[in-house]
């Protein structure tokens, strides 16, 4: 039986593996990770993410021929396949702070293989990592192999979270870059055997280490750009009383442009977008490519830019002060379908109302209140840390509070933000919102989810991004 060890049990490395060891059931898969209360979290019922359709794979394959364990050596020893999956956070400090990739955890990883192996292994990049990591790890590897010989594989995710499940059941493609030699290629098939078992034989691309590695950073500048591409339109649409919507719904008909990609919003989030935008933005300089990395630089001003716009847009509405006004913000999580927070605009938004002393209560279905006050107390470099480094404890913040549905956290508001499109925010009963908020009330709505004449009529003054301004809003103080 060929065997298979992934290091790093987080939204990479567990939802995948557990759709391998469901397509694969003659493939044993386990799942090693350092931090305990994940592991025992993945071998419980309660998983340590949320992902649609990821709880039923679990089930079916746990204790058969998928594993979770903290026996990290033991499990990476008796593999013949080792991915790594570990936390990739931007540096910062010293060479390369606030762009370049820490690959610290990577190299750990890559000399505990070299340690423990007595077999010859099939190493691959599930890290979304620097281009050349490759090069580096094989570095180590064979100064450390002891006779052992080891072939490095770049085998990048493309995962959207909230459809995970579904993108590694039918992937647009599964992109594998090794070596282009004999043992190099062998690896490869290796590899594309594995995923064969369903992916069709056409979807599976395989490259150079460095075209791999590279196109993951690519794919992800390219989506992030051309969300900040509509977002700086947004900003032009409602100083010129053009409806974003009706502008992407016209450009995106071009076959050449398409549909995707282009909703305007508060900002895009997630753990990797503007990770991998800054990495390129290193390489680019590293490299002599001034030009292109100030081109690359300007995507991530632009989504900063995004989520600075709409503080100043609620701040000034609302009489050009939040102090002391209670703001129900619906929506945590970066996107719905996702408990994941990482990179959310939500914590640039709270931030920057809490920085001009609102009082926010705040509503999630998925997100935890432990996580939101840790996420809001934490320093931006904290949050990038792995779990089992990160404070142990959240710093209760005094503006804030944490309840448990939407109605809650509105009732004696005189605003709201709606920061992630939750189905169930559609559909809420606003009118009785309404009847429970302060007066003026106001609606924020950062993700284009609510119905906005529908909550005019109802006496809400409201902003959307990138909509025609409300009248009361056309009165108030212009927002950079």
């Amino acid at each position: 039986m060929v065997k298979i060890c992934c290091i790093g049990a987080g939204y990479v490395g567990g939802p995948t593996m557990a759709v391998i060891a469901l397509k694969c059931p003659k493939i044993e898969v386990v799942v090693v990770d350092i931090f305990e209360p994940r592991i025992i979290a993945w071998n419980s019922d309660q998983l340590p993410i949320y992902e649609p359709g990821l709880d039923d794979v679990v089930k079916q394959c746990r204790g058969k021929n998928l594993f979770f364990s903290k026996d990290v050596e033991k499990h990476v020893a008796e593999a013949d396949i080792v991915f790594v999956s570990v936390n990739t956070p931007t540096k910062t400090q010293g060479l390369g702070a606030g762009k370049a990739a820490d690959l610290t955890y990577w190299e750990s990883a890559a000399r505990m293989i070299a340690d423990v192996s007595k077999s010859d292994k099939i190493v691959v990049e599930k890290s979304t990592v620097p281009v050349k990591t490759a090069e580096a790890i094989e570095k180590i590897l064979t100064h450390n192999s002891k006779g052992i010989n080891f072939q490095i594989l770049s085998n990048p995710e493309f995962l959207a979270e909230g459809t995970a499940i579904q993108d590694l059941f039918n992937p647009d493609r599964v992109l594998i870059g090794g070596r282009e030699t004999p043992e190099g290629q062998k690896a490869i098939q290796a590899l594309k055997d594995v995923y064969a078992h369903w992916v069709p034989a056409e979807r599976i691309i395989c490259t150079n280490l460095w075209s791999a590695e590279l196109s993951k950073l690519a794919a992800n500048a390219f989506l992030a750009q051309r969300i900040s591409s509509v977002n700086a339109m947004s900003a032009l649409c409602e100083a010129t009383g053009a409806d974003v919507s009706e502008v992407s719904h016209a450009i995106g008909k071009d076959t050449r442009i398409g549909p995707k990609f282009l909703n305007a919003s508060v900002g895009f989030g997630g753990s990797c977008f503007q990770k991998d935008i800054l990495n390129l933005v290193y390489i680019c300089e590293c490299n002599g490519l001034s030009e292109v990395a100030n081109y690359w630089k300007q995507v991530v001003q632009v989504n900063e830019y995004q989520k600075t716009r709409f503080v100043n847009r609620v701040v000034s509405s609302m009489f050009n002060t939040v102090s002391g006004k209670k703001i129900a913000i619906l929506g945590f999580a970066f996107k719905k379908d996702t408990g994941d927070t990482r990179e959310t605009p939500a914590i640039g938004v709270c931030q920057g109302l809490l920085g001009d002393k609102a009082i926010l209560s705040i509503y999630d279905p998925q997100v935890p209140q432990e996580l939101i006050q840790r996420d809001l107390s934490m320093h931006k470099s904290e949050l990038d840390k792995p779990p089992h480094l990160r404070p142990v404890n959240s710093v209760a913040i005094e503006q804030v509070t944490c309840v448990g549905d939407a109605y809650e956290a509105a009732k004696g508001a005189h605003g709201i933000c709606i920061l992630t499109e939750w189905d169930e925010f559609k559909t809420l009963d606003y009118k009785k919102i309404y009847n429970n908020m302060n007066k003026p009330a106001f609606v924020f709505d950062g993700r284009n989810v609510v119905d906005i004449e529908k909550l005019r009529q109802i006496g809400f003054i409201v902003y959307s991004i990138g909509k025609p301004l409300d009248a009361w809003l056309k009165d108030m103080p212009a927002v950079a």
